[in-house]
Parts: structure tokens; C-alpha cells; sequence
């Protein structure tokens, strides 16, 4: 057999449901605690994600858990499947890590997991990663995505001082699904309904009037539209690469499987086509 790559790997945790809340209609809330966490730590950067590892149905795997022995021992379909999640908020005085689920019914696998969950439950995962916190040197801050972003991005307004200046356009379904964030800066909610999308979230930043200074902007969601708001700040409003944070969190008609497995060449051809 041939010998397999090394998988650079981030810590493992295992943690057990605390509590649980439906925040709207489509976003379920889920805070994790216990001894489990002794070990996690998250720095300044408020896009923390951590990568939840389910296993498939009907498998059950040994104690104590390792994912390297089971990726050595059984077959790929029987391997744990990731699904990654910004960290809402970590509380490292309790020790409670809180992570907001989109839902769409019985549709995908971390959703209706979030939406069962009881307290007492458990789940591993890996992590945290993350690289972006606003930039206390600039003049003015740009926080745009969809309901996949909408926790990092609450997570960067409440991060920030009082008085700081920033433009939060967030896109969802409907009125239902807006949420109240601890922050003085005024959400612009973008209600999509049966629009395409990021479509409306496009317009609105196209039509943004951009106050004056250095800004730093952190733009996540769905790919399709994150490559057209992409070209808009860092070729047509000629922002500089370093003063974006700018990514596809998902792509429509892909799973997370499919998407992570293409996102490197996605954005190589993003790069080259818009030529910056």
C-alpha cells in the first residue's frame, strides 16, 4: 500500500452540549462546554472556525478516539466527516465555546445535528483556526457576507471600540432571520427573499458610499458572488490585497466535501482572471 501524506493537523477536542437555541428560523445556536475544553484557546481573531467531526451513519468508533488510526484501520467511507463552523464566542472564564448553525431542515449534516443536539451530548472537533480581526489602524472598517458569515461578522462589531467607524452589510432570507448584535454599529439587514443569493448584498456595496481613509474589509459567504464583490474592492476600488479579508465560506451546488476539495484551484482562477 502506498504510503499516505502527512495530514497537518490542529488540536482535537471533545466537548459536550451545554445548551442549545434557535436564534431565527434558520440559524440554531449551540454552546459547548466542559473538561474537554481545558486545552482550547482562541486568540483576537474574531473568524475563529473549528472543524466538527461527525461520524457516518450507523459507525461508532473506538475509545479513545483517533482519527489517524481510523483513517489507517477502516475503509474512506467509514472516515469522520468535517464540517467547518465560526466560533460565535468563546468564554474561556466558564469555558463555554458558542456555534451558530445555518439550517435548512433536514438538508446537510452539521444543521440537523445542531438542531437535535441535548445537553449532554458529545462532539470532537479540531481547531481553532482563523486570521482576520479588524485593524485598530484603519480609518474605517467593511464587514459583507451572507447568513454563513453573519457570526464572524457579529463577532468583529463587537470586537470593536466604541466610536469606531464601520459599514456591516449582512444578507438574509427575510426579516425573521435578523439578530441583535452588541454593537453601536448600525446593521444594514438586506432581506433576499427569492432573489439570487448575494445579489442584493452586491448592489448595496456597489452603491455604498465609502467614507474617506484606509479601509479594512472582511467579505465571506457564498463563492459565486464573494469573486464578484472580489473584483469591485480589489480591482475596481483598488484596495490592497493585505487590507481584505475576502473568501468563499461555501459554494452553491457543492457540499463542504466538494467545495474544500476545489476552493485552491476556485481561487487560483479567480486571482489570475481579475488579474490582482
Amino acid at each position: 500500500m502506498a504510503e499516505r501524506p502527512a495530514r497537518r493537523t490542529r488540536p482535537l477536542h471533545t466537548a459536550r452540549v451545554v445548551r442549545t437555541e434557535r436564534l431565527s428560523p434558520h440559524m440554531q445556536r449551540v454552546v459547548l462546554g466542559g473538561e474537554g475544553l481545558a486545552a482550547f484557546a482562541a486568540g483576537t481573531s474574531t473568524d475563529h472556525y473549528v472543524k466538527l467531526l461527525f461520524a457516518p451513519d450507523g459507525v461508532t468508533y473506538p475509545e479513545p478516539f483517533d482519527e489517524e488510526r481510523i483513517r489507517a484501520e477502516l475503509p474512506r467511507e467509514q472516515w469522520p466527516v468535517r464540517r467547518t463552523y465560526t466560533v460565535r464566542a468563546w468564554d474561556p472564564e466558564v469555558r463555554e465555546l458558542t456555534l451558530d448553525f445555518v439550517i435548512h431542515g433536514d438538508e446537510g449534516l452539521a444543521g440537523p445535528w445542531a438542531v437535535r443536539a441535548q445537553p449532554g451530548d458529545v462532539v470532537r472537533f479540531m481547531g481553532p483556526g482563523g486570521a482576520y480581526a479588524p485593524d485598530a489602524s484603519a480609518d474605517w472598517h467593511l464587514l459583507a457576507g451572507d447568513e454563513s458569515a453573519l457570526p464572524a461578522i457579529a463577532a468583529a462589531l463587537e470586537s470593536l471600540p466604541d466610536g469606531a467607524v464601520a459599514r456591516a452589510l449582512v444578507e438574509v432570507a427575510g426579516p425573521e432571520e435578523e439578530q441583535k448584535i452588541d454593537s453601536d454599529v448600525d446593521v444594514v439587514w438586506l432581506h433576499r427573499g427569492d432573489r439570487p443569493v448575494g445579489e442584493a448584498l452586491l448592489e448595496a456595496v456597489r452603491a455604498l458610499d465609502f467614507p474617506e481613509g484606509r479601509v479594512h474589509a472582511f467579505v465571506h459567504g457564498e463563492a459565486g458572488f464573494v469573486k464578484e464583490l472580489r473584483r469591485l474592492l480589489r480591482v475596481e476600488r483598488d484596495i490592497p490585497r493585505e487590507d481584505l479579508s475576502i473568501s468563499g465560506y461555501w459554494r452553491l451546488g457543492h457540499n463542504e466535501d466538494g467545495w474544500q476539495a476545489s476552493k485552491r484551484e476556485w481561487n487560483a482562477r479567480v486571482e489570475a482572471e481579475q488579474g490582482a
